[in-house]
């Protein structure tokens, strides 16, 4: 089983002492010259007078984008530290057991892929940016997610839709994987999912037993939790959805 998750918009920013990231020490080191690239592309533009806009992150968070510029030199932690927010929150990611951060990635803009044990600082860039010198970064990151990850057993995509774009299992994969879409009445929410998936996951990755090795087998293993219904792919090809009513 792998639990697929976006990352949070808010973000710790990182000790104020410590190690700077080291790329070739990141998990998935096949991805080092493509993080080279994007990380060279947002440091530059951090330091535009229009960093602002051109990584629609608001005048509010100018600070954020500006320390953008440091992120080669900042001190890093552990990814599991580093992402905030409401899903996080009810993930609680640093508490989870050792053997549950080999069956999670979060989905980066600027790292393409982490595991919890990643050490990174905190940045600013969200996968829909049109990042100057790169591109879309959907459009950069989908073949090179391609080509680095292959998981086996059940996929448990808890991504948003920009962060789906990156990477799209292939027909034998998305036969495995199950999108999560969370609901609150019978009706499909959205902030409120936040929450509801970082229950899910969390729920997966502590339960006890082996883990769930198929989209049925996952829809019985969140049922223990949660009123849970699963849904065959729209498409041929296409992944399984699961309904999950927010608790």
């Amino acid at each position: 089983m792998l639990v697929l998750l976006p990352p949070s918009e808010t973000k710790w920013a990182g000790p104020r002492r410590g190690t700077a990231v080291r790329l070739d020490s990141l998990s998935h080191p096949d991805l080092t010259p493509a993080r080279e690239k994007v990380l060279d592309a947002l440091v530059e533009v951090s330091a535009r007078p229009d960093a602002v806009e051109v990584l629609g992150a608001g005048a509010s968070l100018a600070d954020v984008v500006a320390a953008n510029t440091t992120l080669r030199t900042r001190p890093a932690a552990k990814a599991a530290q580093i992402y905030t927010g409401v899903l996080y929150d009810a993930l609680g990611m640093p508490t989870l057991p050792a053997t549950a951060a080999k069956r999670l990635l979060v989905v980066s803009a600027l790292w393409g892929v982490l595991n919890p044990r990643d050490r990174v600082p905190g940045y600013r860039l969200s996968m829909g940016t049109d990042l100057p010198g790169i591109g879309p970064l959907h459009q950069f990151w989908r073949p090179h997610l391609t080509a680095v990850l292959a998981p086996e057993g059940v996929v448990v995509d808890c991504r948003s839709a920009a962060y789906a774009a990156a990477w799209v299992p292939d027909p034998e994969t998305s036969g495995r994987t199950v999108g999560v879409r969370v609901l609150s009445g019978g009706k499909v929410v959205s902030h409120a999912a936040k929450h509801t998936r970082g229950l899910v996951a969390r729920h997966l990755l502590t339960r006890g037993g082996r883990p769930p090795k198929n989209p049925a087998a996952l829809a019985d293993a969140v049922a223990e939790s949660f009123e849970a219904k699963l849904l065959e792919p729209t498409r041929r090809g296409g992944s399984w959805t699961l309904e999950v009513e927010a608790p």
